[in-house]
């Protein structure tokens, strides 16, 4: 199994920045990527970015340029800064690990972005 926590949600104005963390812990060897999940009310939850184990990102068309996913492999950690929020970024942030025997989701966490 592997446990997935995050941090660093919160309320910011619009233009604001915030960083997400996640650290898994658990049988983190099976892990071959980590990424970002959203889910706004109403809305189906959709792919943010998603970082390889061996470095290789993807973003949704919507935050390129303003999100950056990184990750730190010797602590099994993934990080999303998250630059020009917009209120239409506001939603829940949920991290994601993926290994070849499934998905692992963290509780998830907020992000509120005012205008």
């Amino acid at each position: 199994q592997v446990q997935l926590v995050e941090s660093g949600g919160g309320l910011v104005q619009a233009g604001g920045s915030l960083k997400l963390s996640c650290a898994a812990s658990g049988s983190t060897w099976r892990i071959n990527g980590m990424g970002w999940y959203r889910q706004a009310p109403g809305k189906q939850r959709e792919l943010v970015a998603i970082i390889a184990r061996a470095g290789s990102t993807t973003y949704t068309d919507s935050v390129k340029g303003r999100f950056t996913i990184s990750r730190d492999n010797t602590a099994n950690t993934v990080f999303l800064q998250m630059n020009s929020l917009k209120p239409e970024d506001t939603a829940v942030y949920y991290c994601n690990a993926y290994s070849v025997i499934g998905n692992y989701w963290g509780q998830g966490t907020q992000v509120t972005v005012s205008s």
